[in-house]
């Protein structure tokens, strides 16, 4: 392990190693709690300088923290007034260092254990709760961290958190044997039952907890893998149902409160059977374009750029039954229609001459005013709302847009594509507030496939006009908190947090009931869970942990969007009953010291000496964002880097000061602020860049290719008989007329049949631009009575001399 001093300098640090781990993890469903107790020892011969840091995923959060030697006790406690807490313990002085160590960013947690001596233990005791994903068959996934299972990685591989800030997990890399023991137990709940268990490691046989299999216990067998990360997956009785879990409340916290009332954990998963391409489908599609987007999107294009199309794919491959709307926002939030219309032949042609020129001032944009009349605008009856939406830079009010997008979250879903670096924590914490997806445009990628392809997940069919209604007690009442979802796609799930206030006046009752009804595909669906009143558990309140997180989120966003002190007085209270952190309180590390070396009697006597020592939650930046405030190197001898290891710390903060001389009129402290309280978390679009597909010269041809063609389809899907359609299909118009099958064929036929044939010759590949304006085509096709198609592609065929397979007609 090594730190980075000034900008070049790295210090090797003498890491601790892992001694022992003992892991209880308890899942019920879908949320995980987990406490780990982790031992260190120092085996080398000096004192060491020790940072523990955990990386926080984002379903994730701590909620309780301590570490313990022979000498002192740290404890991590939540305070309100973070600015304040930051001077107290160092500032963010103390932890700015960590933010450029990783080329992944992140959030992490991190707290300066101080000095170990030779031979000397540290006891990390952590816990935390976990949202688990969703696997399509309905089981429930769990990944051990790499902290709690620090790991050798197989050539090739990086760990996908920042490895390299694991200070307190190195070991000779050339052994496959882990210097460490690793006891993980593991408990499962489900009221749906536990079916079985798998894992990419050895587990001990599943033993069932109770008769009717809801409980039951499985745990490590052996020694870990020494390569891989450790994945648990439990699959339940009922992989497709809804299910209604009760976690009991603290008895020691107050009736009424947030972690006093029972909490009720609702999955939502409906099966939603696959659509049929090309066929008609609800569904309201809005596109916010800013003057980047148009820039690259003109309908005609006026330059046959890269992505000159881009637009024009979109429209043209929505299906039809649906509803659709454009916006391009700028100093007026004005769209092309007063509200979303029809997607129809008529309305699409004039939505196009609507489109403001590239020449077109718009303005400052305004995309707050923007969504702020979309969300004014009545959606059509029984169309879900999706949203894509287009940012160059980052709008001056993003906290507010954030905090109008978490409000409506419910009621749409949002995909938004990013220009530019400035802009990536917004697009990305929109997207996933609302379930959608988040990318990144640049110059290596295509802005039409990137485009289709997020249209492609937003044409999955939907459970729709979702509402659950509750049979309960008198004297009990439900809120579910941060409302129900009113749409779930296929391939998602809905995880909610249903609190049951009040005091039941017939105790006799013992259960309760939770009625979900939604239409999918024009059928109402209803469906009826029972659930027990008398919860049983261990008491974790994982359940109620991830409530609180959730409540945090959306009190967070309207708190620094300006709505008044209420939403971050009730923030800062329920995350210091919880124990999870938000923007309005901030860790501290609290030293308590154990023992008095000059005094031998009862310690009770003396009063503990505390002192505060750096404990928070950093974003870690990356090493692309170094600042201009640091030196460019900084030169120490080795020798007295030997001789200085013990004070590593005061060595790190003397090398700091003396780097920052020669700037100190330009690099003052307004250089390195103090954390700024936000609820949008730092994005690294380089991590967007790596993930999203890198299309060649060919994909650009393939675009040119084919967008004339696509210009001339009709929103039904066929295409007309006539001289600009032979032009691109480069055929002669007449000997096209001349070959159609049968003179009393609908010339309309014959032309979708050769545009078709055209798309599917050999050695041309249009299907990721084309695929969905395809199936479009052949849904056209096959639904007219007399359209001869076996003739038709026979004749297409020997027209231009290609073998197209009658399955692409579906034949």
């Amino acid at each position: 392990g090594s730190f980075l001093l000034g900008k070049w300098l790295r210090i090797p640090l003498h890491t601790v190693p892992l001694c022992s781990a003992v892991v209880d993890v308890t899942i019920q469903d879908y949320v995980a709690d987990v406490a780990s107790e982790l031992i260190y020892r120092n085996k080398s011969l000096i004192s060491t300088e020790v940072l523990f840091v955990f990386p926080l995923g984002p379903q994730m959060a701590i909620y309780s923290f301590q570490a313990r030697s022979k000498d002192a006790k740290i404890q991590a406690m939540l305070q309100d007034e973070p600015q304040q807490l930051h001077e107290a313990t160092g500032g963010w002085e103390d932890m700015e260092y960590l933010q450029d160590q990783s080329e992944y960013p992140g959030e992490v947690f991190a707290c300066l254990l101080g000095t170990l001596s030779p031979g000397r233990e540290v006891v990390v005791t952590l816990r935390y709760v976990q949202e688990l994903l969703r696997e399509p068959d309905g089981a429930a996934r769990f990944v051990l961290p790499p902290t709690l299972h620090p790991y050798t990685p197989v050539y090739g591989e990086t760990f996908a958190l920042p490895s390299a800030m694991f200070l307190l997990a190195a070991w000779n890399c050339h052994t496959d044997k882990l210097p460490y023991s690793l006891l993980l137990t593991t408990s499962l709940q489900s009221p749906r039952g536990v079916a079985y268990v798998h894992a990419n490691f050895n587990l001990s046989p599943l033993i069932y907890t109770s008769q009717d299999c809801s409980t039951a216990q499985v745990s490590l067998a052996g020694s870990p893998p020494s390569q891989h990360d450790l994945e648990l997956v439990v699959h339940f009785g009922e992989p497709t149902s809804f299910s209604a879990v009760v976690e009991k409340g603290d008895p020691e916290a107050p009736t009424g409160s947030l972690l006093g009332d029972p909490m009720v954990l609702v999955t939502l998963a409906p099966s939603i059977p696959e659509a049929v391409p090309g066929q008609p489908q609800s569904g309201e599609f809005i596109f916010l374009l800013d003057t980047t987007f148009l820039e690259h999107a003109q309908v005609p294009p006026q330059t046959r750029e890269q992505d000159g199309d881009s637009l024009l794919f979109l429209l043209k491959s929505l299906p039809l039954g649906c509803y659709f709307n454009i916006y391009c926002y700028g100093e007026t939030s004005v769209g092309i229609y007063p509200q979303s219309v029809e997607y129809t032949q008529d309305n699409l042609i004039e939505a196009m001459q609507r489109i403001p020129s590239t020449g077109s001032n718009l303005g400052d944009t305004n995309l707050l005013g923007t969504l702020r009349s979309i969300y004014n605008t009545p959606r059509p009856c029984g169309h879900t709302r999706q949203l894509f939406l287009f940012m160059a830079g980052l709008p001056p009010d993003k906290e507010a847009i954030a905090a109008e997008v978490c409000r409506h979250h419910n009621s749409h879903r949002c995909f938004s594509f990013f220009f530019s670096e400035d802009s990536a924590a917004l697009a990305v914490a929109l997207a996933r507030e609302t379930g959608g997806e988040a990318t990144y445009v640049s110059s290596d990628n295509s802005m039409t496939a990137v485009v289709l392809k997020c249209l492609k997940q937003a044409l999955k069919p939907a459970a729709e006009g979702i509402s659950l209604s509750w049979t309960l007690p008198h004297g009990l009442e439900a809120e579910v908190l941060g409302g129900t979802p009113q749409s779930i796609f296929q391939g998602q799930h809905s995880l909610l947090y249903v609190q049951i206030h009040g005091q039941a006046q017939d105790t006799t009752v013992a259960k309760g009931a939770m009625t979900l009804q939604y239409s999918l595909d024009g059928q109402d669906v209803t469906h009826t869970i029972e659930f027990s009143l008398c919860p049983q558990g261990d008491g974790r309140l994982a359940g109620h942990r991830l409530a609180a997180r959730c409540l945090l989120k959306r009190l967070s966003l309207e708190a620094v969007s300006g709505s008044g002190d209420e939403p971050r007085h009730r923030a800062v209270e329920i995350s210091l009953t919880s124990g999870i952190i938000c923007p309005f309180t901030s860790y501290v590390g609290v030293r308590t010291s154990q023992r008095v070396t000059w005094y031998q009697g009862p310690l009770a006597l003396l009063p503990l000496r505390q002192s505060f020592v750096p404990c928070q939650v950093v974003e870690l930046r990356g090493s692309s964002r170094v600042s201009s405030c640091y030196p460019v190197s900084l030169w120490v001898p080795p020798g007295w880097l030997t001789a200085a290891c013990t004070s590593w710390l005061a060595l790190r903060r003397l090398a700091h000061g003396i780097a920052a001389l020669p700037q100190q009129g330009a690099c003052s402290k307004a250089c390195k602020p103090p954390p700024s309280v936000s609820a949008l978390k730092y994005v690294d679009p380089t991590t967007f860049v790596l993930c999203s597909p890198t299309f060649g010269p060919w994909f650009t041809k393939a675009i040119a290719e084919c967008q004339e063609l696509v210009a001339l389809q009709n929103v039904d899907g066929s295409w007309d008989l006539s001289s600009t359609l032979a032009s691109v299909l480069e055929l002669d118009e007449v000997e096209i007329k001349g070959k159609m099958p049968g003179e009393d064929m609908e010339p309309s036929v014959w032309a979708t049949v050769l545009a078709v044939t055209w798309l599917n010759r050999k050695g041309k590949c249009y299907q990721d631009l084309c695929e969905l304006l395809e199936a479009k085509a052949v849904t056209w096709l096959c639904s007219q009575t007399e359209s001869q198609l076996e003739k038709c592609l026979e004749a297409a065929n020997t027209l231009f001399g290609s073998s197209v397979k009658p399955s692409v007609f579906r034949l």
